[in-house]
């Protein structure tokens, strides 16, 4: 397991590095946009899931949706999870090359409920996507350690002509320790999926 520990001066800059920047972006990329990457599962998880992702947003979070949610985290991950599935539909994100048994629907995708995005200084954007990570059936009715981590993160850098790399971390938990004033974000594996060779384009 890889563990990421905050120890934040407040509760809003702690979950701003994991959702982003606090302040609402200047619009750089135009929606809607489709976005393709190799993804190259360098885990020990998600065997055999190595090929193209496909990542469409159609709309953007808003700053109030975005504050929401950062007044959820101290919850519980369980109200946090409840309060995204809440968010309208901001794109879908799929695996379209997917092969032989998909009990995820990894080929059909799933909704993304967050997208924030902010400019850098090269002219190119940072993009933060998170959503409830699906399950099958199978999954939810054996409760395996994999339904502990209920989140699927995104983190994109495109440049100024629409290219890039990120990272996709498809198996997340996150836990905030009041006593502590501790969060902590633990991915299910070695290391996050390396997303390469990132194209967009208009939807």
């Amino acid at each position: 397991m890889t563990r990421i520990s905050l120890r934040p001066a407040s509760l809003v800059t702690a979950v701003a590095l994991l959702l982003t920047s606090a302040l609402p972006a200047a619009a750089q990329v135009t929606l809607p946009i489709r976005m393709r990457a190799f993804a190259v599962n360098m885990s020990n998880n998600l065997t055999g899931a190595n090929g193209i992702l496909q990542i469409v947003i159609d709309q953007w979070s808003t700053e109030k949706e975005r504050a929401g949610l950062l007044q959820t985290v101290p919850k519980g991950q369980d109200d946090l999870v409840r309060a995204l599935q809440k968010q309208s539909v901001k794109g879908r994100i799929n695996i379209p090359g997917w092969s032989g048994p998909d009990p995820q629907n990894y080929r059909l995708g799933w909704d993304l409920r967050y997208a924030w995005h902010e400019p850098l200084e090269d002219g190119g954007e940072r993009i933060v996507i998170a959503t409830d990570r699906q399950m099958s059936f199978r999954e939810i009715r054996n409760n395996p350690r994999t339904t502990d981590y209920p989140f699927l993160l995104i983190q994109i850098h495109l440049n100024k002509d629409g290219k890039g790399e990120g990272k996709m971390a498809p198996f997340t938990q996150i836990r905030y320790d009041k006593k502590k004033n501790l969060m902590e974000m633990e991915i299910y594996g070695t290391e996050p999926v390396r997303l390469n060779n990132i194209t967009s384009e208009p939807k």
